[in-house]
């Protein structure tokens, strides 16, 4: 139990950060292509730039890994 264990280099610009989004925030075009969902969730790198929105935060947990990406929750 005492034993320490290498996890390697931290590569942080894999870590992607998915939260919540109230659609009224979006620019009009992407409210236009939502419909009337209240609620969407983003995907945002490091620095905040928003690289995807997503209906559900299953389906954005799921498009990061399969770009090879680490998602974390943001509240």
């Amino acid at each position: 139990m005492n034993h320490k264990y290498d996890f390697g280099p931290e590569d942080h610009d894999k870590l992607v950060y998915v939260r919540p989004v109230q659609t009224e925030d979006l620019p009009a075009e992407v409210q236009l292509q939502i419909g009337d969902v209240k609620t969407v969730f983003a995907v945002h790198n490091a620095e905040g730039e928003r690289l995807a929105v997503v209906r559900d935060r299953k389906q954005a947990f799921v498009l990061a890994r399969q770009n090879d990406l680490a998602p974390v929750n943001v509240h």
